[in-house]
Formats: structure tokens, C-alpha cells, sequence
């Protein structure tokens, strides 16, 4: 035994990701109704083993798998050998009638009993005849002109367009792999034998391509698959791409030759899939000698060009021209064009492109012309650096990245090398590629820099971390990146500081999050540069560090009030973020005023300032910040009661996250869909999404994602019918005790926990964690809080405080919006009044929990209001479920004297204002009283009502 890992040949198996639903259909399709489909996709794409992966799925008939070489048809049978004879005898009749005939023969023959899957690997290969006799054939069984069940699946390759004998049939292309099934992928192939940074890497080199991904990993030793030696550089060589890309560049002619080598290295400086397509015929012209070649120009006045269209001659197949833009048709086939070039027409092509495009300083050219430099070129070096560093460019963070990579590589002076290098891990960080990210930080480490440098690398590893990785060791790298900032740079030590406060809150550690808030950055000017998304562009610049410091000191003076349970010095510093951030259009700014405003309760702030960071997030390009504000905006609809637009912002927040690989931010998304999931009674997502966050924040320390998901596991006990499940999941997480969950969001769920235990017969067990919960509700961080807190004291009041204690609760919840914690406490105070026997208020307040319920989606919670609606005697064929019978109730003394003076004068025709200011009251009240009104005398309008009350006084009835 050497504990070396040796891979052996890859036998690869199709993993259909996300699409696994889709491609289940289509095959029920086949296997019931027969049909034809191509299969298409770039070279090592996986056709083939699509193919075996529609043979496993393919369980009621037989599978013939045909290639074009019958040699190569893996277990050839007697039915294979007819049809590959058919096809060649069909090619050579003349009367093509008798030709299909003859082909669908065979077919018929083979699916007289059972269904059959007929799966022809490399159709593209076969002679045009027998392609010919094969789509015809295929068109037929498509169109269900022929009663046998055959299913036919043709691959033909994605880097050409389909043969025009099969161009009629519906196409399948399939998708690159997912990151999670190329990771899966290399985790079967070396045996679980992988370092995570060198799969990651693998991964995001081999874009999808599952060929590729084998071929890499084939490449390395095992040495370096376990992280111990450096990967060569380029990890995919020109040889290692020729390999996957087989003979599909072979033959080219020299003028396709141009033109591809044009396109290839036009989308390298962009790192868009395709290029402006007169850009590259200009340069692809100059590369033939056909075209001028490019001036010197000194000066960015755009150069005009003609717009001439490309003939379809000049366009080769490997090629697809779209709205005035071109592209290859395989990514992969792009690549292997570039690498495999030889260096000087690489060279060639760059200074081509530097000189077609209308900007000669521009990122773009500059990239151009930084690829035909062969050595270290301080003077290219720093200009690109100082256009990529342009933030009025409107350039994506990606290309930024590039070309801040290109500028470290020609910098002779290690300083600035690093310096670069730390400017292209930004960059990458903001395009949503954290990996690549810590990848040039650590190339920026290796050369010698002075403390601004190395803190500021530092700052942005704590940010990868605190995004996708242990968040106690993001604290610490936060800390460190503010003692190498403190002098130099105030601005990003604040921003340091805070970022260490936001890991210790991630924590669900207040300890380490005061101190780190105690930690004292110095007020002195410095080096005033702000850390991105913290200035206003508008500003001079003094006034713009100035500003940013205020803010960051703004929002850690408040964060530590608010720690300290001082909310009342904690308003004026964090309403100060957030008026800051009213004016922002830096994402980052806006981030923290939507934190700030969190922490105050103000979630209408919250949500406003939430939006307008993904908007600008989103403007700029910058991927890695979208699932923040997403978070945010989740955060703030779930603290509002508006559990379905949190779940909308939630799931669009988890696509964004696993985009962009931040593990951490994923958790808080999973926790979210939770706890909507919870609300809505769909129990295996409650449990899928709880165990997803869980698997993350256990691993990363994330002790607040912890406790949202066990609070959304036990409302789902709650919401079944299991209180003492969900007493008893929650008691240790809200309790005092070492256990207790975050500190930040245990009060959250104390109102859950009383109506958990008061159901399960244990009060006694609620009583303490209701006094803390009065202080929470007292501080106005919670717009929920106050009336929660009347409910939990009523569940465990004594009978005769019970009552006006549901009703003062009821009152409260008028004040906000969300119709869930409304219908929870109707639903709780009907249960109070049915088992006292006051059937008809307890009929009347179902009635009313059971409408907010399926108002706000909460079908499981519904069902309950219903049950207890039948069970205090209304009819099952009400008008709701449960809902009390329309003709019962008409009888006006059931109103209370409150009800019956509001229904008195609604009949008169006073509106709801005329009728507070007449009795006194608010309108909310009014309101209020006049839903239960509705709901006990079985009416819908106030026409209605107006009707039963002039039939009432007709009859004497009391007023």
C-alpha cells in the first residue's frame, strides 16, 4: 500500500442536475408514445453517456445502442446487426419510399411486444444516405404516424450545426455540469482523495465539460490532487484541450484559421462567450494581410470602421453569427483554438485587436497589447492598473480582474506587484469567484509588501471567509487586516472592524463582537482611501474619507448599544446610517444602511434600502453582492409578516449564492425558505431546507443560521399538531443556560415556545422567558413584539384575565401588517373560547383566523382553524373551510354593546372614520370590531349589514 491515489480510465456517468425532471418526462414520453429526439453538445460533453444513462432509465423494453462503427456497439446483438444491415441495404435503393419501409421494418419487428429505445451514438458519422433513410425514419416516428412504440436518440455533435437530414427533429442540448456535479464527479473518479481548493479549481477550469474535468484530473499527480505540489500552470494546456476537442479542429483552412484564432482571443479580454462580430473581421483581415495594418494612435477619439457583414462562405461551422455578434458553438473548442496556437500568431492576433478597437487606451486594447508584450513592462503595467482601477468605466468586475491579473504579471517591482495581485482578488470576489480570489491573494503574499498591502489582502480573506468559511477564523483575519490598516488607512480599518463585529454576530458570540467594536481605529487622515462602495464618487475626496469614517463609526457605535441592550443610545447613531445610505448608489453603503435599520425595526427602511442594493449590485455587475441584499430583503419581509415575498427573495438569494460559492450566505437562504416552508405546512421542505443550514453552520460555526432553522423546524411541530415536539426542540435553544440559541434571534422565537408549551400542558416552563421577551418587545425593535407579548401572557394567564388579554393582543396586531401572527393569536383565542363553551365568539374568531390563514398561505395552519371550527358545531358546507353557516347567526344580541353601536351606525351610512371620531376610537379599531361583526353575523358587505339591521329593527330586534 502506498496511500498514492491512481486513477484509472473514466467510465463517465451522466449526471442530469437540475434538469433531472425534464429529461425524466421526456424519457416517459418515449417509453409510452415512442418519438425521435437529437441529442446534441460540445466534444466531451457526455453524449455517450447520456445515452447509457437513457438505457438505465429505459425499464419496459430493449435498448439497442448503434454507432456508426458496428465494431465499437458495445454488446452487439442479432437485432443490431439487422438494423446496421438494413440501413446500408436501405442506402441503396432508389425509391426512398421503399427505403423508410424497409428501415421501419425492422423497428416494427423489435417493438411488437414491448416498447423499444433504439439510441444511435454519432449519427453525424453515417453515410448521407443511410442519415438520410435514418431521419426520415426518425420524422415518422416523431410524428406518431406509426402505431409501435419506438424511442430513437441520435447524438450528433454541438460544435456544427445539425446535418439538414436531421434538422427537423427536436433537439437536445446538454448543459455543462453543475458545479456540485463536477465537484461529485472528481469525487468518485480519485476516491474522495481531493483537496477541496484543488477541486475547486478543477472545477471552475473544466467549465462544465465533463471530458475535460477527467482529463485534468488525469493530468495531475497525486501530489498534487491532494494539495501538497503547485499545479502546473495553465491547468488545461493546449495538448490537454486538443485531447478533449479530438478532431474537430483538424482541416481547417487558413483563412478559418484566422478568423477563429480572432474570436478566440477577442473573448479572452472580455471573458463574454461571444465578440463583436466587425471587430473581428477587421482583425481577422490585418492577420490575413488583407486588411491595414493598425496605427499607433495617441489619442481616444474613436476610429471609424465600416460595418461590413460577413458572407455565409467566410463563416466556418465552428462558428455562429447572432445580432451582429459571433461566437463559437462549443466554449471548449474556443479554448483549445487559442492554447493550441503557436505564440507569435497568438501575438498576432492580440495587436490585430488592440488596433481594431475605436478606444486605443481602453481596458480592452490595453489587454490586447499586453498579450504581445513577451516580458516585465512597467509603463503598460501601470497604465492598465490605473484603467482597470477607473470605477467610472462601467466595466464588469470580471474584466477588471483580468486585467488587473495582466498588470501584477508584467510589474517588475514586487510592491506593486502585490499590490495588483490584491486588486485582482477584489475584483474576483465582486464577480462571485471566491476561490480564484484566495488564489491571488496568495500570490500576493509571496512578494514582500508593507502593511497597507498586506492588510488589505488580509481584509479581503476575511471576506471570503465570512461568505464561505469558519466565521471564527474570519474574525480573526478581520482583526488582523485593522491592525495593519489603523494607520494608514482609517476608513478600512473601520471597515475591518465592523466586518470582525459581523463574524462574532455570525457566531452568535456578543462577547467577541464587543470586543471587537471596542477595538479603537485612529481619527487621523492618513492614507484616506475608503474601502470600495463607502464614498460618494460626487465628493472631494477628503469629504468622502471623512464620510465614510463617520459612517463606520456611526454603525459600530450603534451595533454596540444595541449589544449592550441600550436601544435608546443606539437610535440616533444607526438612524444616521441609515438616512446615509437614503441618497447611496454604492451597494455596499446601502448593505449597511439596511443592517442598520434592522437592528432599529424598521423593516420598511430596511426593505427600501435592501432593494436598492440589489438594483445597484446588479448595475455594477457585481454578483458577489446580490445575495446579501437578497438576505437582507428576506430578513426584512420575514420581521414584516411577509412570509411569501421572503420566500420569493429567499430562493432567488440561494441561486445567487451558489453561483457565486458563498456556503455561509446559502445557510442563512436555506434557513429563510425554512421558516416559510414552516408557515405554508410543507413539512419535507421544512426538513430538506433545516438540514441543508444546518450542515453548513455546524461546519462553519454559524450559530445564528442554527437557530433560525431549529425555530422553523419546531413551528412545523407546531403547525402539525405536535407542541410538545416543538416545546421541547425549542426549551434549551430559548431558556437561560449555556445552551440558549443567538443572542440576536432566540427572542424571535419566544412566542413560539410559550404557545408550544402552554399546548403541551407544561406553562410553568414559559413563565421566565416571558419577562425577558417583555424587554425585547419594550426596546421597538420588533413591530411583532408587543402584540406576541399579550398572546404569550394570555396562553399563560389565569381564566378571567385571559379574555381581554386575546382581545388588547388583537388590538395591537391591527397596528402592523402580517396576517399570520393575527390569525395565530385568533386561532389560539378561539381555542380559549371553545373550551369554555362560548361556541359562538369561538366560531366567530376561527372564522376569521381560519380567512388571515389561507390569506397568507398557511394551509396547515388552516386545517387547525378548521378543525376547531367543526368542532365547536359549524357545518362542514360553510363557505369556508369551517367557516360557520351562512344562515346562522342572524340574531344582533349576539354583538357586543362596542359591535352593536359600530354595526348601528355602518347602517346609517358612516364610514369608519365618521364612526371612530363619533365613538372615540381609532379607525383601526373600528376596523377591527367591524371583521368580527362581519364574521358573526355571517355577512360579506356592508350592504349587507345594512339590510340584516333595518330587518332586525323592523322585527324590534335590539339596538
Amino acid at each position: 500500500m502506498t496511500g498514492q491515489t491512481i486513477l484509472g480510465p473514466a467510465r463517465l456517468r451522466y449526471r442530469p442536475g437540475p434538469r433531472r425532471q425534464s429529461l425524466a418526462v421526456l424519457l416517459d414520453g418515449l417509453r409510452t408514445d415512442g418519438g425521435a429526439h437529437v441529442v446534441t453538445g460540445e466534444p466531451g460533453g457526455g453524449r455517450t453517456a447520456f445515452l447509457e444513462f437513457a438505457a438505465r432509465s429505459f425499464r419496459t423494453g430493449p435498448v439497442w445502442h448503434v454507432r456508426a462503427d458496428p465494431a465499437r456497439s458495445p454488446h452487439p446483438r442479432s437485432g443490431l446487426r439487422t438494423l446496421l444491415r438494413a440501413a446500408g441495404r436501405c442506402a441503396r435503393l432508389s425509391d426512398d419510399g421503399a427505403a423508410d419501409e424497409v428501415f421501419l421494418d425492422v423497428l416494427r419487428e423489435a417493438s411488437a411486444r414491448s416498447a423499444l429505445l433504439v439510441c444511435v451514438d454519432d449519427a453525424h458519422l453515417w453515410d448521407p444516405a443511410s442519415r438520410a433513410v435514418l431521419g426520415r425514419a426518425a420524422a415518422r416516428l416523431h410524428a406518431a404516424d406509426d402505431a409501435h412504440r419506438v424511442g430513437l436518440l441520435l447524438t450528433v455533435p454541438g460544435h456544427r450545426p445539425v446535418d439538414p437530414e436531421l434538422a427537423g427533429l427536436p433537439v437536445l442540448e446538454l448543459a455543462p455540469l453543475t458545479p456540485g456535479d463536477a465537484a461529485g464527479l472528481l469525487h468518485d473518479l480519485t476516491d474522495g482523495a481531493v483537496d477541496p481548493a484543488v477541486r475547486d479549481e478543477l472545477v471552475t477550469e473544466a467549465q462544465g465539460n465533463p471530458a475535460l474535468l477527467v482529463a485534468l484530473a488525469h493530468r495531475l499527480s497525486p501530489a498534487q490532487l491532494r494539495g501538497r505540489r503547485a499545479l502546473p500552470r495553465p491547468p488545461a494546456d493546449a495538448g490537454t484541450l486538443a485531447a478533449v476537442a479530438g478532431g474537430c479542429l483538424t482541416g481547417v483552412p487558413p483563412d478559418h484559421a484566422d478568423l477563429l484564432l480572432s474570436v478566440a482571443a477577442a473573448t479572452r479580454v472580455t471573458g463574454e462567450p461571444d465578440a463583436e462580430a466587425s471587430l473581428v473581421r477587421r482583425a481577422a483581415a490585418v492577420l490575413r494581410g488583407r486588411g491595414e495594418a493598425p496605427g499607433a494612435a495617441a489619442t481616444d477619439v474613436p476610429v471609424p470602421y465600416a460595418e461590413t457583414p460577413f458572407a455565409s462562405e467566410e463563416l466556418p461551422d465552428l462558428l455562429v453569427l447572432i445580432e451582429g455578434r459571433i461566437r463559437f458553438r462549443s466554449a471548449l473548442l474556443g479554448r483549445a483554438v487559442y492554447a493550441g496556437a503557436q505564440p507569435e500568431r497568438r501575438r498576432a492576433a492580440h495587436r490585430a485587436l488592440a488596433g481594431a478597437l475605436p478606444v486605443p487606451h481602453g481596458v480592452p486594447a490595453l489587454l490586447h497589447r499586453s498579450w504581445t508584450v513577451p516580458g516585465p513592462d512597467a509603463g503598460l503595467a501601470a497604465e492598465l492598473a490605473a484603467a482597470a482601477a477607473d470605477t467610472t468605466s462601467g466595466l464588469p468586475p470580471g474584466v477588471r480582474r483580468t486585467a488587473q491579473v495582466r498588470a501584477a504579471e508584467l510589474t517588475p517591482d514586487d510592491t506593486e506587484r502585490a499590490q495588483r495581485y490584491t486588486a485582482a482578488a477584489e475584483q474576483a470576489l465582486l464577480a462571485g469567484h471566491p476561490p480564484e480570489a484566495l488564489r491571488l491573494l496568495d500570490a500576493a503574499v509571496t512578494w514582500p509588501a508593507p502593511a497597507p498591502v498586506r492588510g488589505r489582502a488580509e481584509l479581503l480573506r476575511a471576506k471570503v471567509l465570512l461568505a464561505d468559511g469558519p466565521v471564527d477564523d474570519a474574525r480573526e483575519s478581520f482583526l488582523l487586516a485593522a491592525a495593519l490598516l489603523a494607520d494608514p488607512s482609517p476608513a478600512e480599518s473601520g471597515a475591518a472592524v465592523l466586518g470582525a463585529a459581523d463574524a462574532a454576530w455570525a457566531a452568535g458570540d456578543p462577547a467577541a463582537c464587543l470586543r471587537a467594536l471596542a477595538h479603537e481605529t485612529p481619527s487621523g487622515t492618513g492614507d484616506t482611501t475608503a474601502p470600495p462602495g463607502t464614498e460618494d464618487p460626487a465628493a472631494p475626496p477628503r469629504t468622502r474619507n471623512h464620510g465614510a469614517v463617520a459612517l463606520l463609526r456611526d454603525h459600530r457605535d450603534g451595533m454596540r448599544a444595541v449589544l449592550q441592550g441600550r436601544f435608546d443610545l443606539a437610535a440616533a447613531p444607526l438612524t444616521r446610517v441609515v438616512d446615509r445610505g437614503r441618497p447611496a448608489a454604492e451597494p455596499e453603503r446601502l448593505l449597511r444602511s439596511a443592517a442598520a435599520a434592522l437592528m432599529l425595526g424598521d423593516v420598511t427602511a430596511a426593505r427600501r434600502a435592501g432593494a436598492r442594493a440589489l438594483a445597484a449590485a446588479r448595475t455594477l455587475r457585481t454578483a458577489a453582492l446580490e445575495p446579501r441584499a437578497l438576505e437582507y430583503l428576506a430578513y426584512a419581509e420575514l420581521r414584516a409578516g411577509r412570509h411569501p415575498l421572503a420566500r420569493t427573495h429567499a430562493e432567488e438569494g440561494l441561486r445567487a449564492a451558489r453561483r457565486t460559492g458563498q456556503r455561509n450566505t446559502a445557510a442563512h437562504h436555506h434557513a429563510v425558505l425554512a421558516l416559510a416552508a414552516s408557515i405554508e405546512g410543507a413539512q419535507e421542505r421544512v426538513a430538506e431546507h433545516t438540514a441543508t443550514a444546518l450542515a453548513t453552520a455546524r461546519r462553519h460555526g454559524l450559530a445564528q443560521a442554527a437557530m433560525l432553522a431549529h425555530w422553523a423546524a419546531a413551528r412545523a411541530d407546531l403547525g402539525a399538531g405536535r407542541p410538545r415536539e416543538a416545546a421541547d426542540r425549542l426549551g434549551p435553544l430559548v431558556r437561560p443556560g449555556a445552551r440558549r440559541g443567538h443572542f440576536a434571534v432566540w427572542m424571535l422565537a419566544v412566542p413560539c415556545f410559550v404557545e408550544a408549551a402552554a399546548l403541551a400542558g407544561q406553562p410553568e416552563h414559559a413563565r421566565a422567558v416571558v419577562e425577558d421577551f417583555a424587554l425585547w418587545a419594550g426596546c421597538g425593535a420588533d413591530p411583532q413584539a408587543p402584540a406576541q407579548l399579550l398572546r404569550c401572557r394570555a396562553l399563560l394567564a389565569p381564566p378571567e384575565a385571559a379574555d381581554e388579554l386575546y382581545l388588547r393582543a388583537l388590538d395591537r396586531h391591527d397596528e402592523t401588517s402580517g396576517d399570520f401572527e393575527r390569525a395565530r393569536t385568533e386561532l389560539l383565542h378561539g381555542k380559549w373560547l371553545r373550551r369554555r363553551r362560548r361556541l359562538r365568539e369561538a366560531r366567530a374568531r376561527l372564522g376569521e383566523a381560519l380567512v388571515d390563514f389561507e390569506r397568507c398561505g398557511a394551509h396547515l395552519w388552516a386545517r387547525q382553524a378548521g378543525a376547531e371550527l367543526r368542532a365547536g358545531g359549524a357545518a362542514p358546507g360553510g363557505t369556508g373551510a369551517g367557516e360557520p353557516p351562512r344562515h346562522e347567526g342572524r340574531d344582533l344580541s349576539r354583538l357586543t354593546p362596542q359591535q352593536l353601536r359600530i354595526a348601528r351606525r355602518v347602517a346609517e351610512g358612516a364610514t369608519n372614520r365618521e364612526v371612530a371620531l363619533s365613538l372615540s376610537v381609532s379607525t383601526r379599531t373600528v376596523d377591527y370590531h367591524l371583521r368580527n361583526v362581519f364574521a358573526t353575523l355571517g355577512v360579506r358587505s356592508r350592504v349587507e349589514l345594512v339590510r340584516l339591521v333595518e330587518q332586525a329593527e323592523k322585527a324590534g330586534a335590539h339596538l
